[in-house]
């Protein structure tokens, strides 16, 4: 089993670091290609991606928190996200339909 946590964000690292969250493989992007049956992904990924990582048999971890607007587009420091309220919340999502919708 890896664990891989998906930031490209020091201030998330250094969060994680703060809570002695073990990690294996620290990328700034998932291929879910590389998701193996068991392994635990961390990060704050898209939902098709999280629905991949699931449907692999992978488990899904979300680093979620609640910026407020005054924050939103910048780059967060650890105590920030302490601020926001930032915790991992474990999901599981699946894709439930084979059709895709094109707006036009």
């Amino acid at each position: 089993m890896t664990t891989w946590f998906v930031t490209r964000h020091p201030g998330a690292v250094e969060w994680a670091a703060r809570r002695d969250l073990v990690v294996d493989r620290l990328v700034s992007h998932l291929n879910t290609d590389d998701v193996e049956e068991g392994d635990e992904v961390i990060g704050t990924l898209p939902i098709n991606l999280v629905a991949e990582v699931c449907a692999r048999g992978g488990s899904y971890l979300h680093l979620s928190l609640r910026v407020p607007e005054t924050l939103r587009g910048q780059e967060l420091s650890a105590d920030q996200l302490d601020a926001c309220g930032a915790r991992i919340e474990r999901y599981d999502v699946r894709r439930l339909g084979l059709d895709s919708i094109v707006l036009v």
